[in-house]
């Protein structure tokens, strides 16, 4: 029995499905279905009934899988205490983040993280939530950046700060003098929306349930557009193809494109996202989320609304102004 073993039962459990278990897993199906078996056998016991189109767990599989998922945290947990020695701030932190975040947060958060913990380096890795999630529960990464609302995790989780929307046209637009924009008006526009597995996309369609409806038709391929990121989609909206809802922390971002286009807020009740901070309930380097934490709110995002944040180590952290 092996720690990747265990990993790749707790993937399946969760997914239903031993190929999208592999691919979380970063193996082949082949690979990942012949340790199983062999783990089975090694018990003795049947974990997972095959044959349906969704992969079933036995009732004594449930129970390993449960165990399962315990002995992979406290084995990261081992490996945090062998990293950290006595000092929690030593040694790097992993810390995953969504794409509609790192872009804007990480020129910002990475040199006054580097200023407050020298001796602490962030190994940082961009992925989906749901990614990173996985990633998180498997031990793999420490802490996660991600937006909220999330499914139901067992996670931690800190709430950093609420970020508003707003809509990004091209400068010549005949609404770039607009003081405000009614979510409503947005159907009627040719609009460009990240692809699926971005939370941010989710986050839009809510605002504007119209382009959901679009995107799913014939008529949608010429309604709505995709990007594979926030920054081609400004870069096309500054061609002129359409319009687009940005996260306001984007708005700083450097480049030309930003010259090219006008951003014009939405009409109240604004629609935003909230941005937070989740991790292990076990993971034992509290000071080290302290500290993350700390960097976050003093980057100085524009834009966003901090919020009241509660420690949980005696790491020390000054009033915010």
């Amino acid at each position: 029995m092996t720690l990747t073993e265990l990993k790749y039962i707790v993937a399946v459990a969760r997914e239903r499905h031993f190929g999208r278990a592999a691919e979380a897993c970063f193996v082949s199906q082949p690979t990942l279905s012949v340790a199983i078996k062999k783990l089975e056998d090694e018990l003795g016991v049947v974990i997972f009934e095959r044959g349906g189109p969704e992969v079933a767990i036995t009732p004594i599989g449930l129970r390993i899988v449960t165990q399962a998922q315990k002995v992979l945290e406290e084995g990261a947990n081992l490996r945090e205490i062998a990293r950290q020695g006595h000092d929690p701030l030593a040694g790097p932190l992993r810390v995953g983040i969504i794409y509609t975040v790192a872009p804007y947060l990480l020129p910002k958060l990475v040199p006054k993280q580097i200023e407050l913990t020298p001796q602490m380096p962030l190994l940082l890795q961009e992925n989906f939530t749901v990614r990173l999630l996985e990633l998180l529960r498997q031990g793999e990464i420490d802490c996660a950046i991600v937006a909220l609302p999330l499914p139901e995790t067992g996670l931690v989780i800190r709430e950093l700060y609420d970020e508003p929307f707003v809509v990004a046209m091209p400068h010549d637009h005949a609404w770039a003098k607009r003081k405000e924009i009614d979510p409503e008006q947005l159907k009627d526009q040719t609009m460009l929306l990240l692809g699926a597995g971005h939370c941010f996309r989710d986050q839009v369609l809510d605002v504007c349930p119209e382009l959901s409806r679009f995107s799913a038709s014939s008529e949608g391929i010429q309604r709505t557009f995709e990007g594979s990121s926030l920054e081609t989609i400004r870069h096309m909206v500054a061609t002129g193809i359409g319009l687009t809802v940005l996260p306001a922390s984007s708005l700083t971002a450097p480049g030309q494109a930003n010259e090219l286009l006008a951003y014009v807020p939405f009409k109240k009740p604004i629609p935003d996202r909230r941005i937070a901070l989740v991790w292990r309930k076990s993971f034992p380097r509290l000071s080290a989320i302290d500290a993350l934490t700390r960097g976050i709110m003093e980057s100085g995002l524009a834009c966003v609304n901090y919020l009241k944040v509660e420690y949980n180590s005696n790491f020390p952290y000054p009033e915010l102004a």
